[in-house]
């Protein structure tokens, strides 16, 4: 989970260095031949528009694996731990029997006969808890702060504790730009370097809250029930 949190931020943190370079120009776009400007003054600003535009795309791709790798991970530890439906906490099991349904109507469970199930969960009260779990059906392309928080107490660990407003505004504008109903460029005009910026940071760092508060539920045990707990 943290190192591929910390390899997508990395590319984040270096696509951005390059935005603020063309932005501020101490980095010139020069054609290799001629060593001179490879593009108009109103060209380099329609290709820095479209640079700022694809960073929320980046960002929204680092928020929903980021949610989808903190949940899974919790599914890994419980798997680790061989860890029983009777032992989880009820918001786990709830979770559980979520994954359970939600395998039987998607057909995994459906098609097969008794023996084959039976063979499937062959030790029910753990495989249960883990083998129904599937990363696809973590979020589905809706992740903003408050879906976040909203997933911190179906699961029981403690809500991220940061500013996580803008992450509705990475959200919003790269649904914008999938679904086409704003172009990069009037993106890129929207977000000047600096509110790019504040963006990048509030994003990476309420992220950043969520991987450290997950990481403290699975140290100390919070998906079992409180009565077994060490």
């Amino acid at each position: 989970m943290q190192e591929d949190f910390q390899a997508r931020v990395e590319q984040i943190e270096a696509y951005f260095a390059f935005i603020e370079s063309i932005d501020s120009e101490t980095v010139l776009l020069t054609s290799k031949d001629r060593k001179e400007s490879a593009y108009s003054t109103s060209r380099r600003e329609d290709l820095l528009r479209t640079f700022k535009a694809n960073l929320f795309l980046m960002l929204y791709n680092l928020m929903e694996a980021t949610v989808k790798n903190a949940v899974e991970t919790i599914f890994d530890e419980l798997d680790r731990q061989n860890i029983s439906f009777d032992s989880c906490r009820s918001e786990v099991k709830q979770e559980v029997l979520k994954n359970l349904r939600n395998c039987h109507n998607k057909s995994h469970l459906e098609s097969r006969n008794v023996t084959d199930v039976l063979h499937l969960f062959k030790h029910f009260s753990t495989d249960a808890v883990t083998k129904t779990f599937q990363r696809t059906e973590v979020v589905s392309g809706n992740v903003d702060a408050r879906e976040i928080r909203e997933i911190a107490d179906r699961y029981g660990f403690d809500r991220p504790a940061a500013d996580g407003d803008l992450l509705l505004t990475v959200k919003t504008t790269r649904n914008d730009l999938a679904h086409g109903d704003k172009s990069f460029a009037e993106v890129g005009r929207d977000f000047d370097v600096p509110r790019l910026k504040d963006v990048k940071n509030k994003t990476i760092d309420y992220l950043s809250k969520l991987i450290s508060s997950v990481a403290d539920y699975i140290t100390q045990r919070h998906y079992l029930a409180v009565t077994d707990r060490p």
